[in-house]
């Protein structure tokens, strides 16, 4: 039994509405993309712009040129070995693969500079540079600097090399990751979408209150009371 029917029914209208807009949001209207696509996008190129670490990162990166370190590095399987060696050997340094296992011999600074080097590219979007570096395909560049550094990374600090340890992850963490996951978007500024950004974030507070009352409502008109 209905005890407010004009309350009941304004919150169902509300609650239809709701569902109408959710529809619009997840339809490929946004130039092809879905909201949710698009604001992702849009997010993701305003984040960019503020997420190059490299120039940052290389300054600690020079300061181990000239460290000569040796290390055993675990790769997938051979193939990704052999790809992986010639990463290290565009950087002076000597990688032997036996099997799976790479064994590399370098300057750590003239290695982690060649790979600032890649993921500056792939930053910049210019993966042809790249690719045609190593003749393969850039992602699978990016990827494997990202295995080859985590498995330096754990055999430096068995040698217990935990400074040449240390630089090594923040490449990974602060250029390879980010590099990669940015690839192929273009950097925006905020403010040439500022109108844009404040519309999406007063409409995300709006409308998930939208949502609640009109539960509040329907749950009131139904007779549903909160009591003390």
């Amino acid at each position: 039994m209905i005890a407010n029917k004009k309350e009941f029914y304004g919150g169902f209208g509300l609650l239809v509405v709701f569902f109408v807009i959710l529809f619009i949001i997840f339809s490929p209207v946004f130039n092809g993309q879905n909201g949710m696509e698009y604001l992702d996008d849009l997010y993701n190129s305003i984040s960019k712009g503020s997420a190059n670490y490299i120039p940052k990162v290389k300054k600690e990166t020079d300061t181990f040129k000239g460290n000569t370190v040796n290390m055993a590095l675990k790769m997938a399987d051979e193939n990704q070995a052999q790809q992986t060696a010639i990463l290290f050997t565009n950087a002076g340094a000597t990688a032997k693969v036996s099997g799976a296992q790479l064994n590399v011999s370098g300057d750590l600074g003239n290695i982690l500079t060649n790979c600032l080097e890649d993921s500056k590219s792939m930053y910049n979007n210019d993966g042809a540079t790249v690719s045609n570096k190593y003749d393969y395909n850039e992602r699978q560049v990016l990827y494997n600097w990202h295995t080859a550094l985590k498995a330096a990374d754990k055999d430096l600090k068995k040698q217990k090399l935990f400074k040449e340890a240390k630089v090594v992850a923040l490449v990974i963490k602060k250029v390879i990751e980010t590099s990669y996951n940015y690839y192929t978007i273009e950097p925006q500024k905020i403010t040439d979408k500022m109108g844009i950004v404040i519309f999406s974030l007063v409409f995300y507070v709006g409308y998930t209150l939208w949502y609640g009352f009109a539960i509040l409502f329907m749950f009131e008109g139904w007779g549903l009371r909160l009591e003390h």
